[in-house]
């Protein structure tokens, strides 16, 4: 019997959905699986488990709501949470057991196999002991401060996710006080691993610890006393940045100042040593005001993240993927003009299959061409890659008009965009912070050049940020294109958000918050009445994630009236797939590969009716009512064509990292016991070029 999401309570949604929360997790999951898989190289394993931490990191910085409280309700999951905080510790608490066993069990010894060691105090031999303590001695305890805790010192400010040990001390004090319990701050600017000179190791690789060369030497910070138990421990702070813009005259000095108190937001996860106390652990969650299924117990060093630094120190290229080198996009010519170009017809880039230069080569012609009036550009994570900023800078000093829309709002980059807003004010850029209450999220860039007696528009709209870095790790699509109707919607839109005026009538953009997801929803109800009436109904997404209800209660219901869907989500997927009576004719699928999967691509199929759209929005809420989000129709048929075949149909057929959401809630690796192809495998093969010694 077909259920009608239209008419079922928010409280009986709930009853169906897939929890968010526990979603993310499950990506996470999917993530630690490649740091599993003995046909990955292990520096590569190694990464991957550093970017599950990572994501944990900010899952509890972010998704957590501090909310004071004694019981197991003490923090407060996501919006839509179903799951308590019980259920998400014990699917983290697993994880987080499963990463450690993989650290200590697989890549340890993988690496000592490879000749690369990590050595504890015990595995140290005499010669490297003494190393280490010099070493301790000269460069790491000249930076610490042991605070032993009285009604004069009380507990020190511990920054988030920062290495601290609290230490239980015996005897007394030098004015004969009994004061027992001390804690050790350890300065971020300390390496936390160190590689050990070659005299020391025979000629071999090896390298300690940071927290492993303080234990070793806790007893000389406290000369007079008896160090007893100890353990480090890590605090993980809520770290959202909230400021209400109505009450504030700047943003950016307000998001400055907020900053500053990042590091020292509510308590949310407290990490300690597997082997740490009772005692001792529980002095610290009281002192941290957390429930017990805040406490984390890890079996090495509490922060892996910091691991990835041992992936730099080795360096050895047959521990790592073999080096991708991509090609510079075909469809963009090198040596000639990218605008007469766009004169023929528009332009796909498939990053990172395809090189990120190719648009950096249409902003180039654009700051070097006499006739190029003015630039336009939207920022939300450039990065630290100083070519665009010079690039606008250029623009500037040769007289140009140069406008950036930052969104200093990004998440953990609110700093670098507060660095580029300044940079770029200072050097005569017109800089503008976007809608009050609204992130701006959409990806364009605008040149409008005179051309004889009038000014013709040639604009870029992406999937991904204009960030170089990013753009050789994230599968995205740029598109460049001339079209008049798109390039003067872009430049109303920028108009829009420097101004504040009301948005003119878009001819073929579709903006959020206005009616992105009003179109998307006719979109797939079109799709759905064409399948009721017996016509072809086909929708493919692909998608980072999938949390909005009011579009999943649409494709759930076209779904139900006979339309066969296929919802290819990275991340956070609520829609349950292949439930009996709900959404048989739904499939989810999840890609993790050697790339992050992020581009937005959107099919609609309602009997001959077919489109297809590029976005920069994820179909969660927040995309579409509290963001300004971009999405444009492809209608070049060749075009329209090779996205379709290149980032829907080769997924779908991917036989290697792709993962199939099963009616139970539970996700299943494709091809585990007989591997196919892989999408991204193909892509690369497709655009790699050779690599060339120097």
């Amino acid at each position: 019997m077909a259920h009608s999401t239209v008419e079922t309570s928010e409280a009986e949604q709930r009853a169906f959905l897939l929890d968010r929360d526990l979603s993310i997790l499950s990506f996470n999951e999917r993530v630690l699986d490649w740091a599993c898989r003995p046909d990955v190289p292990v520096l590569e394993r190694l990464r991957y488990l550093c970017i599950v931490s990572s994501n944990l990191d900010e899952f509890f910085e972010v998704r957590a709501e501090p909310h004071v409280m004694g019981s197991l309700q003490g923090l407060k999951l996501g919006p839509y949470t179903d799951a308590s905080l019980t259920d998400i510790a014990e699917k983290t608490r697993a994880m987080i057991a499963r990463q450690y066993a993989l650290y200590n069990d697989e890549l340890l010894p993988a690496l000592q196999r490879k000749g690369y060691r990590i050595l504890s105090h015990g595995d140290r031999n005499s010669a490297q002991r003494q190393w280490v303590r010099s070493y301790f001695q000269r460069e790491v305890q000249p930076l610490l401060v042991p605070v032993g805790l009285d009604p004069a010192h009380p507990f020190p400010q511990v920054a988030n996710k920062s290495l601290n040990f609290i230490v239980q001390l015996s005897g007394k004090d030098a004015f004969g006080r009994s004061n027992e319990i001390a804690i050790v701050k350890v300065p971020r600017v300390l390496p936390r691993l160190i590689p050990l000179p070659a005299r020391v190791c025979d000629g071999s690789t090896a390298f300690v610890l940071l927290s492993s060369v303080i234990r070793a030497h806790l007893s000389e910070l406290f000369p007079g006393r008896e160090v007893g138990q100890f353990s480090q421990f890590r605090v993980t702070r809520h770290s959202d940045l909230a400021v209400d813009e109505d009450e504030i005259a700047n943003l950016r000095m307000a998001l400055r100042q907020g900053l500053q108190h990042r590091n020292y937001g509510q308590a949310i996860r407290l990490e300690v040593s597997a082997t740490c106390a009772p005692r001792l652990t529980e002095f610290l969650r009281k002192e941290f005001q957390l429930p017990e299924a805040s406490v984390f117990k890890a079996n090495g060093p509490v922060n892996l993240v910091r691991l990835m630094q041992l992936i730099d120190l080795i360096n050895d290229p047959e521990l790592l993927f073999p080096p991708y080198k991509a090609s510079f996009p075909a469809q963009v010519p090198q040596h000639g003009s990218v605008f007469a170009r766009l004169k023929e017809g528009d332009v796909a880039i498939h990053q990172p299959f395809e090189s990120f230069d190719g648009v950096l080569a249409f902003l180039r012609e654009a700051v070097m061409d006499p006739d190029v009036l003015a630039i336009k550009q939207t920022i939300y994570r450039a990065g630290s890659d100083p070519t665009m900023m010079n690039l606008l800078r250029e623009a500037v000093r040769r007289g140009k008009e140069v406008t950036a829309v930052v969104e200093l709002k990004a998440r953990f980059d609110e700093e670098a965009n507060i660095n580029w807003a300044e940079q770029l004010e200072s050097i005569g850029v017109q800089v503008v912070y976007g809608i009050v209450g609204l992130k701006t999220h959409a990806k364009m860039l605008l040149v409008t050049r005179r051309e004889g007696r009038f000014l013709r528009r040639y604009g870029h709209l992406s999937t991904g940020n204009y960030n170089r870095k990013t753009a050789a790790l994230y599968t995205d699509i740029s598109y460049l294109t001339a079209d008049p109707e798109i390039t003067q919607d872009m430049d109303h839109l920028f108009g829009h958000l420097a101004s504040q005026s009301r948005l003119p009538k878009m001819k073929r953009l579709l903006v959020a918050p206005f009616h992105l997801q009003a179109e998307m929803l006719r979109r797939i109800a079109a799709v759905g009445q064409a399948a009721a009436r017996g016509a072809l109904g086909r929708i493919v997404i692909k998608m980072n994630a999938l949390t909005d209800l009011p579009l999943i209660d649409a494709l759930l219901e076209a779904g139900q009236k006979g339309a066969k869907i296929d919802l290819i989500v990275r991340g956070a997927c609520m829609l349950p797939a292949q439930v009996a009576g709900l959404s048989e004719n739904i499939r989810v699928r999840s890609l993790i590969g050697r790339f992050l999967e992020h581009s937005r691509v959107f099919y609609f199929c309602a009997d001959q009716d077919v489109s297809l759209y590029l976005s920069s929005a994820d179909w969660m809420s927040r995309n579409m009512t509290r963001r300004i989000e971009l999405a444009w129709p492809v209608t070049d048929p060749v075009l329209r064509q090779r996205i379709i075949d290149e980032c829907l149909v080769a997924y779908l057929h991917d036989g290697l990292d792709a993962w199939d959401l099963a009616s139970d809630g539970q996700y299943h690796r494709v091809g585990l016991h007989a591997p196919g192809h892989g999408a991204q495998n193909a892509l690369m093969q497709r655009y790699g070029t050779p690599l060339t010694s120097e």
